[in-house]
């Protein structure tokens, strides 16, 4: 029995230590082999921070059987597009030590954490969708790319047989995700027409109009899955949700929102999901979600992350969908793919670390430093190579980082809820996998949307280098009296939809706005509107109101507001320009050096004996020496040198000579530098720049400036949200005052800045300002631009050639064609003179002391040899010296030393040799002449 009782107990203390382990484990930042990740979140809806911070719990429970490391999960709210915010707080994280950084998800946050990321070589994973293929080398995200799914989205349609059909879409970032879809609707593919969702999320009059003016009954719905269930319902209320109709929905979340109103309404609801509901991983993972408690952390430590009730941050629904927590346990198909991806990304990371099967070192990086991160090149490619099953599916990643490799499952919304129809592979062209053959509902509709041999009446604005008059000395008729951009655009279009065209000037002259009073449009817009044209082509913008008005096709130019201005002067040279080759500092360091030689030069002269010469040689035993480096001696020696002329003075002893070589070299190199840059600084002007940007404009006096005053560059300025711009704005309508500031034209700007001599300057599109700037060399455009638009095709709105055209400005800018009218307009056609380049002071430097500190350091250097040579010298000369006069070699250098040392005069007493004389015993060696060394018997 005691032995029972002690193996009892034995066991109760071991599995009581293993549980304090495993709770101290489990806690964040306790275990010492813990490595932090950090995450940016949204500030609004955090769904993603509590499943980042769930993902990392269940990632170190998995750990510890493995002995491997565990994760610490550092978790920062910022508020969206606030990407300032997100580039503070991912510094703040990194000076705190992380492994990498997830998120955030709005592209502008993300755009500035990746630049981050990348400066520092720290891994950066999103799971947000991204529509650019860029190569980002410490980038990698989890989201199925919009390229592959715009594949998967064709398909299905494909397999539908579908030849018509609405789009209907959210944004503009939308088209991207649909661009396979845009590209096969051009005639005589498929009828498309394209509807953008409304801002007020009222859709009702959009589907009005599919059931009245359109025989149209298949419909592409692309928006957030947090709208479809309100989108879903005024579909239903205006009478779309019958056996008739048709619905793909491009949302990945279409589980999440609830269709039980819509089982039985007979519509066709089809769309895609990347998360298998029925996988077992999957039902594991939401089940331990399901048994969270709202109140509390996934540590339950207290703290609130998911009520609403105490927080108000989040609302009381699941993080994993749209339902309540009360029915977590019995809606396990609820996954939301962001939630998933997340967890995905966390495995992935964690994987990553452990096939890198080395000891990470987490350090401090200083966003105001340089120094990066080591081991996050690694990391990141091993990332790359790691293939793993995950929530969503197959994680399998390009050489850039995008997950171009997935698989979706294809449902259906049945009367018993969603349900798996098919399969799709991206590894597989225009293939989807049934379950069952009776699938597919294929409906043929012979009816298309050609534009062949369909007239169109197109309405232009005359301005170069859009649409000009053609230059001819023969009389022309009908498009052939038109050139420019916009012609060769209109050209292009023609030849590959079919149709043709009949251009002519707007009746008016005017782009099209509308009246403050009435609200009536004028210009081009109105003729479109009425239907006097069925399209308009020219610089027109794209703006909110005009879209109210007329539909528009995707831009074919896109451009910005820009300052146009004068040339800058050149500034008078000044009158010490010739010192201008060389910084400071490095004169200074000149004239040290020439003092400093010319005073080596002298003592080594001095200190050496074989500087010291017989005056007169006809006297084999004279009295004294004479010295040639004398002070003015040896300083116009320098002077000579660096002057390259010379002065008749050579020195003799091997260490002088030494000097002098170092000191030739010396000014070779200084002389040939400053020639060299002086004569780039003659060339070269030095340009008067006093006006650099849009700020140095807003606060100085001299000019004025303006824009036209009824475009939308004043309605930019007039209603920009930013401090400096509404200063511009006000400042320009004050000047209007006293000084006509606000033209009419275009035309009028260029001409006054042109003749202003720098008293005025004008905004306009950027796109003029290239062109003008390229045929008036007294034009320049300032900064770059202040905006972002574009120009495009108007059309009536509902108009069903839209797509067509908007395809066929895709396939023309994939092609390189709008890029190269554009080099022919502005740059080649119509440009009589050429403006030659300018130069830009700013690009001429003066030499500074790291591009010629290598000289200083030769001529140290030689200078400290032939210090050494003079010595040696002095040494040979004094042993056979002592021998002659009976001393040591010390007292003879020391006596010599101080004598050059003293400089007192350039001659110095002959040393005799000693003689012997015999009066009486033995021989004496007694001393000869040597003045200044008969003191020293020694």
């Amino acid at each position: 029995m005691r032995r029972i009782s002690l193996i009892l107990t034995c066991l109760f203390h071991f599995t009581l230590s293993i549980r304090s382990s495993e709770a101290q484990a489990y806690s964040y930042g306790a275990s010492p082999d813990s490595i932090k990740i950090g995450g940016l979140f949204d500030g609004i809806d955090a769904t993603e921070e509590a499943a980042f911070k769930h993902a990392v719990e269940r990632f170190n429970i998995e750990s510890v059987p493995l002995g491997r490391f565990k994760f610490t999960a550092q978790s920062e709210r910022v508020l969206p597009h606030n990407s300032f915010q997100a580039s503070a707080k991912v510094c703040s994280m990194m000076k705190e030590g992380i492994a990498a950084v997830f998120g955030p998800q709005t592209h502008e946050s993300a755009s500035h954490v990746q630049s981050i990321c990348d400066a520092y070589e720290m891994p950066h994973i999103e799971t947000k969708w991204d529509f650019r293929i860029r190569k980002e080398n410490y980038l990698i995200n989890l989201h199925p790319h919009p390229s592959t799914l715009s594949r998967a989205y064709n398909d299905l349609v494909e397999a539908f047989s579908w030849d018509r059909y609405v789009i209907i879409y959210e944004d503009e970032d939308s088209l991207f995700k649909l661009q396979d879809l845009i590209k096969g609707s051009a005639p005589p593919k498929r009828g498309v027409i394209l509807k953008q969702l409304p801002p007020s999320q009222d859709c009702r009059a959009i589907f009005r109009e599919v059931l009245r003016e359109t025989e149209i009954r298949k419909v592409i719905l692309d928006c957030d899955a947090r709208k479809l269930g309100s989108i879903l319902l005024q579909a239903q209320q205006v009478g779309l949700m019958t056996y008739q109709f048709s619905f793909i929905i491009t949302s990945l979340d279409l589980h999440t929102v609830d269709l039980e109103d819509y089982k039985y309404a007979e519509a066709n609801i089809t769309a895609f999901r990347i998360v298998d509901p029925e996988r077992s991983e999957v039902q594991t993972i939401m089940g331990e979600w399901g048994t969270i408690n709202p109140l509390t952390d996934p540590m339950s430590t207290g703290r609130n992350f998911f009520s609403a009730d105490q927080s108000g941050l989040f609302p009381r629904r699941s993080i994993l969908g749209g339902f309540p927590y009360e029915q977590l346990s019995s809606h396990t198909a609820m996954l939301r793919t962001d939630i998933a991806l997340v967890y995905d990304a966390v495995q992935l990371l964690g994987k990553a670390l452990h096939i890198l099967n080395q000891s990470v070192e987490i350090m401090s990086l200083d966003c105001d430093s340089s120094e990066t991160w080591q081991h996050g090149y690694s990391i990141i490619n091993y990332m790359k190579m790691v293939q793993m099953q995950g929530l969503t599916g197959h994680l399998h990643f390009n050489t850039s980082g995008f997950r171009t490799d997935i698989n979706l499952d294809v449902v259906q919304l049945k009367e018993t809820g969603l349900t798996k129809i098919g399969a799709w592979d991206s590894k597989f062209v225009n293939k989807i996998n049934w379950k069952k053959k009776d699938v597919l509902e294929t409906i043929q509709d012979a009816s298309t949307l050609d534009l062949r041999n369909r007239t169109l009446v197109v309405t232009t604005f005359m301005t170069d280098p859009m649409t000009m008059w053609t230059r001819s000395d023969k009389p022309l008729r009908g498009n052939a009296m038109y050139e420019g951009f916009a012609v060769d655009l209109l050209h292009r279009l023609s030849l590959m939809l079919g149709f043709k065209y009949i251009l002519k000037p707007v009746n008016d002259g005017k782009y099209g706005k509308p009246d403050q009073k009435t609200g009536e449009w004028d210009g081009m817009i109105r003729e479109v509107m009425d239907g006097v044209a069925d399209i308009a082509v020219a610089d027109l913008t794209v703006n909110k109101e005009r879209q109210e008005a007329v539909d528009f096709t995707m831009p074919f130019m896109n451009l910005g507001i820009s300052i146009l201005y004068v040339v800058p002067s050149v500034k008078p040279p000044s009158l010490f320009s010739f010192m201008l080759p060389f910084s400071l500092d490095v004169w200074i360091y000149m004239a040290f050096a020439f003092f400093g030689v010319a005073v080596i030069h002298i003592l080594l002269a001095r200190l050496t004996p074989y500087e010291w010469d017989n005056p007169h040689p006809c006297i084999e035993d004279p009295s004294e020496l004479h010295n040639q480096f004398t002070f003015l001696n040896s300083f116009w020696f320098a002077i000579g040198s660096i002057m390259q002329q010379g002065s008749d003075i050579a020195p003799k002893a091997v260490s002088t000579r030494m000097v002098a070589g170092i000191w030739w070299f010396f000014t070779l190199i200084m002389v040939s530098s400053y020639t060299a840059n002086l004569a780039t600084f003659l060339i070269v002007q030095d340009l008067d720049e006093s006006i650099k940007s849009l700020e140095d404009l807003a606060h100085q006096t001299k000019a004025k400036y303006g824009c036209v005053g009824t475009g939308t560059t004043a309605s930019f300025f007039r209603n920009s949200p930013f401090p400096l711009h509404q200063k511009i704005w006000r400042n320009m309508e004050q000047m209007n005052k006293k000084h006509k500031v606000f033209m009419e034209k275009n035309a009028e700007g260029l001409k006054r800045v042109a003749e202003g001599n720098g008293n005025y300057a004008f905004f306009m599109e950027s796109t003029g300002i290239e062109y003008n700037v390229e045929r008036n060399c007294k034009l320049a455009q300032v900064g770059g631009p202040l905006d972002s638009k574009g120009y495009a095709i108007a059309l009536k709105k509902g108009s069903r050639y839209r797509q067509a055209f908007s395809s066929g400005i895709l396939s023309l800018q994939e092609e390189g064609v709008l890029d190269d009218l554009k080099r022919k307009w502005w740059k080649e056609q119509r440009k009589e003179n050429q403006c030659a380049a300018g130069g830009d002071g700013d690009s001429v430097k003066p030499l500074n002391l790291k591009n010629v500190g290598g000289v200083f350091v030769v001529l140290i250097g030689g200078c400290i040899m032939a210090v050494g040579l003079a010595f040696w010298e002095l040494y040979l000369k004094s042993r056979e010296q002592a021998s002659d006069l009976g001393v040591s070699v010390l007292a003879v250098m020391i006596k010599e030393f101080k004598f050059a040392i003293a400089c007192k005069g350039g001659t110095k007493p002959a040393i005799k040799k000693s003689t012997e004389s015999s009066n009486g015993t033995g021989s004496n060696k007694t001393k000869g002449s040597n003045p200044y060394l008969v003191e020293d018997k020694l």
